[in-house]
């Protein structure tokens, strides 16, 4: 999801023009930036938190030449997520548990011929579908 997703779907849920809503948007945006560099922590209830932690300095290793590298100390913004986004990604993964073990005890029906569409047929060579971080 883009930030022009989200305007979208909150345009339409709130009845802003999509214009007004990315000026809200955006300045929502900005002011969580701004208050993250003076206060150093965000905190939303029932979404979670944004701190901006030290990260200390340390040697490295260029992978490429093998030659040690320093790393200068640096300031990196973490987030926490809170119980009620916990509790929703939480859901996901026993969802998906339910499907495997719905799949699983399914009667296995065997295949009448070989379909070049289907990676799991022998001689099955479809490309991969569907993005990798959605598993």
């Amino acid at each position: 999801m883009t930030k022009k997703d989200i305007v979208r779907t909150i345009s339409e849920e709130v009845g802003l023009t999509q214009q007004q809503t990315k000026e809200i948007v955006q300045k929502t945006f900005d002011a969580i930036i701004e208050s993250l560099v003076r206060e150093q922590r965000i905190e939303l209830r029932n979404f979670g938190v944004f701190e901006v932690k030290p990260r200390a300095a340390r040697k490295a290793r260029n992978p490429r030449t093998g030659e040690q590298v320093d790393v200068p100390r640096k300031h990196v913004v973490t987030f926490k997520p809170g119980k009620h986004m916990e509790a929703k990604v939480r859901e996901l993964d026993e969802a998906e548990i339910r499907r495997i073990i719905d799949t699983q005890s399914e009667p296995a029906s065997t295949p009448t011929k070989n379909t070049p569409d289907d990676p799991t047929l022998p001689g099955g060579n479809a490309a991969p579908s569907g993005r990798w971080d959605n598993d």
